[in-house]
Parts: structure tokens; C-alpha cells; sequence
């Protein structure tokens, strides 16, 4: 395993028109994928939510909950928190007319509820609720909501309505925990509570107060939306994945952090330079000509890695099937050559499985149980080391896990909390040639089609400056022959038009697209 220090972490922001791709590699190896929508209404972990019961369940102990999705959400009684009786009386009193902070530092946070209630003691059909995701959609299931509100910075998680201050376990010195639980205390506003974060070791007093400050402007913001209607409405969004990911992550060193975009670029720049301004160098605008994700290998990676099948290495690969219960990996051996040691061998490609199902597990965010069908190893040392090896993989996983030793069938168990549905990306296509027939064009008119388009936005449209997108191999195909005798080179002369040829490793053989000078794609 290599330390941390040599290890190489970049965060690769692909930003389009309608998603930002977020990638993180380490050691140029691609070992998470996120993806957000920067269009439509998304139900995301962390948004937040004024909320209308639906359904109340005393069968479950719980609630529906109507938050604006198509899917009712759910909450448990057991989520709604000691002092949700705080939160009911603040939405209750909350109008325009009111003093709004004067109400919320005015609201006594007691009684506690009690853990043995009843939901239908304390909700009614109809009652308007401040909820949280802390579950997104996943399958034909609605979002999972909590009723106790968390607003998460770099060093401090903010809790309204609360008076805890809680301080990660993390943090060993005890000189440490009792300084920042006094000075977090000494800058808390009345009715707030705290969880104190592992980063904020060895902060100083002005970095905490300065986020303090931010984590309860953005709470109290919200307070006039709330005021003025009671309407189901989002009251605020957790931060963009890309600042999120930052935020949890930049304290393990990223080497750089790339971003195609110059608006998201400059946003990453000040944040980056706020939570960690010794850190603002990282960040660098792409420019390259090459899609940012081409140019990284990010493409040919996400091809590889999200199949039925993926290779390890030698020969070995792994099989992937996902369920809605259970997620299942079978471990092949494949063509490896077989050696005398037997036992050593299979020992040998289970390690390297090992490796790449801790991989796997990031990437596709796969949650909920996973069940791994090792090959069957005959020594019970190899099967302890496996184990103790796959504990060890896990280690940098951020999200919540276990993992169980292997049975006497060879079988791994590892739960890990799933929070959104898995990430799925299909890796095979429709040929956009044949849409699926089977039959398509011969190749030896390619040419003749395009120009023939080429022709149509020159001649009758009058757009004189045109991006012809195309896979590589028919980029070439294009661009072949000396001194202007190309297709590209004739089109630019019979049309006299400017053609910008930019080729693409994710388009198929001979698929090809046009875009005006404004970037906006052209066919239909």
C-alpha cells in the first residue's frame, strides 16, 4: 500500500451545458465519478425542505411526507429528533409579521421527545414539517427525510435547535477537545448546537468563527421563505458535489484539481482559498483543445470500469450484477496461467480482486449489502489475511461500512450505506448508424452524407462558422491526404466556411455531429 504522501490525487470537473462530471483519481486511476445536474429540480442529500405530511403510519411507527417530488418521502419517528417540538412551534409562529429572531432565540428547546412515542401523537395529516434528505430516490422508493436539521462545514456541523457540541473522536489530545469545546461553546448564538469536525484541529479561533458565521447566515436566510408562505418549498440545497467533495476531501492533499469551465474554475478557486488558502495553487482552468475527460483518460476508464465485466489484470476479471436487495461480485480467474502453486495463485488473484472491489464500491457508490464469491482458498491463513487486506482497502471508503470474514463457501459480506441509487452508465450503444438493425450505410458514403448537411447549413442556413464533432477514426478519415487534397480541406473551399474538426473518443465509428459557433448542436 503507498502512504498517503506519495499518493497523487487530482479532481477532474468536467462542466456541459446541462451536468458537471466530477472525477477523482488517485494516482491517475479512476476511483469515483459523480455527476450533478445543473438544470431541474434534484432531491439531493443534505437539501432541506418545508415539507406537508401525507400519510401519518402508526403501523410504522411513521409518516409520508410531501416534499414536491413525485415520490412521497418518509420519515420515522424516530427522526424527527429530540427537539422537533421546537422546530413545529418556529414554523407554527414564523410569518412576515414576525420578529424572526427574536422568535427563534425566544423558543424553548424542552421537552425532549420521548424515545418510546407514538408519530401519530405528534404528527396530523396535513401539518406543514422542516425536513432533510439524508436518503435520496432509490428505485420505487421516495427520498428518507429526518426532522433534525444539519448544515455541514469544513470544521463545524451546525445543528439548529439544539445545545449539544459534540467533538470527533478522532481528535486524540484532550488539551484539543477541551479548547475547542470551549472556545465553540463561547461563539455559539443562543439554540444552536455543534458537532466539531476532525479538520478543525489546530484551527484558530478566526477560521472557526468565520465559518460559524457562514453555517448560521445560510440557516437564518431560509427563515423569510419560510415566513412568507407555507407552501411545500426547497428552504436551501447542500452545497455543489464539487465543493462537497472538497470540503470532506481536501485535507488528504489533492496534487490539482482541473476544471474546463471559467465560471466553476473561479468558484472553486475562492472556495478552495478559503477553506485551505495555502491550497489555491491547485486549482488550474483547462483549455486544452481535447474533451477534459479525453484528455485525462477519464473516458476510456468510465468504458472499462462500469461493464458487466471488469478486468483486473492477467487475465483475472470480475463479474457485477446489482438487484434491488443485494449486489453480487464473482471473482474469475480467467486465463491466467495456472502454476504449480495452486493455492498461492488463487491467493494471489483474490488480492488483486480485493483491490479492485474496494475501487468498485467508490465508483459506482454501490450500497446496501454487497456479497463477494471469492475462489475458494484452501488455507485459513490466506482466507484471514483476505480478510484483514479487504478491511484495509476499505479504510479510505468515506461512506459507512462493514465488512464480514469470508465464509466456508468463500463468500464475503460488506455492508455499506447507501444514501443514492447506484451508479449505473451503460456501456454498450445503439449503433446511431443502424438504431439497432444491424444494417447501416456503407462507410464509402460517410463522406457524401455529411458534405451533404455541410451543404444545408452553408448554403441555405448561412452559418459560416461550423465545429464538426466525429470519432477519431473518422476523423481521420476525413483529414487524409497532402496539400488540401482532404474531404475537410475541399468542403472549406467549395463552401467557403471555417470547419473546426474536433474528434471524440466517446462517439461511435462513424457517428458525427455539427455545432454553430455558439457551441449549440445543430442536428436534429
Amino acid at each position: 500500500m503507498e502512504s498517503e504522501k506519495e499518493t497523487e490525487k487530482d479532481l477532474i470537473v468536467d462542466v456541459t451545458p446541462t451536468e458537471v462530471h466530477i472525477a477523482l483519481q488517485e494516482n491517475h486511476k479512476l476511483i469515483e465519478l459523480n455527476k450533478e445536474s445543473s438544470t431541474g429540480h434534484s432531491f439531493t442529500v443534505g437539501n432541506t425542505y418545508l415539507g406537508r405530511v401525507k400519510k401519518v403510519m402508526p403501523a410504522l411507527n411513521a409518516a409520508f411526507v410531501d416534499i414536491g417530488d413525485e415520490k412521497e418521502a418518509f420519515i420515522h419517528y424516530l427522526d424527527l429528533g429530540l427537539y422537533f417540538k421546537a422546530y413545529d412551534e418556529f414554523v407554527k409562529k414564523a410569518n412576515p409579521n414576525t420578529d424572526i429572531p427574536s422568535l427563534y432565540k425566544n423558543i424553548k428547546l424542552g421537552p425532549i421527545l420521548e424515545k418510546e412515542g407514538r408519530i401519530e401523537e405528534i404528527l396530523t395529516v396535513g401539518q406543514m414539517i422542516v425536513v432533510q434528505i439524508v436518503k435520496e430516490p432509490i428505485s420505487t422508493k421516495g427520498s428518507r427525510l429526518t426532522a433534525e436539521i444539519s448544515l455541514a462545514g469544513r470544521n463545524i456541523v451546525l445543528l439548529p435547535f439544539a445545545e449539544k457540541v459534540s467533538i470527533s473522536q478522532k481528535i486524540s489530545s484532550k488539551e484539543e477537545k477541551r479548547r475547542l469545546e470551549t472556545l465553540v461553546k463561547s461563539i455559539l448564538p443562543k439554540n444552536y448546537g455543534a458537532i466539531i469536525r476532525t479538520a478543525a484541529e489546530g484551527k484558530n479561533a478566526a477560521i472557526l468563527v468565520s465559518e460559524l458565521t457562514s453555517l448560521v447566515s445560510r440557516w437564518e436566510g431560509c427563515w423569510k421563505k419560510l415566513a412568507a408562505s407555507k407552501g411545500i418549498q426547497q428552504l436551501f440545497t447542500e452545497y455543489s458535489k464539487t465543493t462537497t467533495i472538497l470540503r470532506d476531501l481536501l485535507n488528504d492533499s489533492f496534487t490539482n484539481i482541473y476544471v474546463n469551465d471559467e465560471t466553476e474554475y473561479e468558484e472553486i478557486r475562492k472556495y478552495v482559498s478559503i477553506i485551505s488558502p495555502e491550497q489555491g495553487k491547485i486549482v488550474k482552468h483547462y483549455e486544452g483543445k481535447e474533451p477534459i475527460f479525453d484528455h485525462f483518460d477519464v473516458t476510456r476508464q468510465i468504458k472499462s470500469a462500469f461493464g458487466k465485466v471488469v478486468p483486473i489484470r492477467q487475465g483475472a476479471y470480475l463479474v457485477i450484477e446489482t438487484t434491488e436487495a443485494l449486489n453480487v461480485v464473482d471473482v474469475n480467474s480467467g486465463i491466467r496461467a495456472k502454476t504449480n502453486e495452486q493455492e498461492e495463485n488463487t491467493y494471489e488473484v483474490n488480492r488483486y480482486a480485493a483491490e479492485e472491489i474496494a475501487r468498485q464500491l467508490r465508483l459506482r457508490d454501490m450500497g446496501g449489502i454487497v456479497i463477494v464469491d471469492f475462489i475458494d482458498m484452501e488455507s485459513q491463513e490466506h482466507k484471514q489475511n483476505l480478510y484483514k487486506y479487504m478491511v484495509e482497502l476499505m479504510q479510505s471508503d468515506r461512506a459507512k461500512h462493514n465488512v464480514l470474514p469470508l465464509t466456508k463457501f468463500g463468500l464475503m459480506q460488506i455492508t455499506r450505506q447507501r444514501v443514492r441509487p447506484v451508479t449505473e452508465i451503460n456501456t454498450t450503444e445503439v449503433c446511431p448508424a443502424c438504431h439497432g438493425t444491424g444494417k447501416i450505410a456503407s462507410s464509402l458514403v460517410i463522406d457524401e452524407q455529411i458534405e451533404r448537411r455541410l451543404s444545408y447549413y452553408a448554403n441555405d442556413k448561412n452559418i459560416k462558422s461550423l465545429t464538426l464533432k466525429v470519432s477519431p477514426i473518422l476523423g481521420a478519415y476525413l483529414t487524409r491526404g497532402i496539400l488540401g487534397t482532404s474531404y475537410l480541406s475541399k468542403w472549406k473551399r467549395n463552401y467557403k466556411c471555417k470547419i473546426k474538426l474536433v474528434e471524440s473518443t466517446s462517439f461511435s465509428v462513424l457517428q458525427n455531429e455539427f455545432y454553430d459557433e455558439k457551441g449549440d448542436k445543430l442536428d436534429s
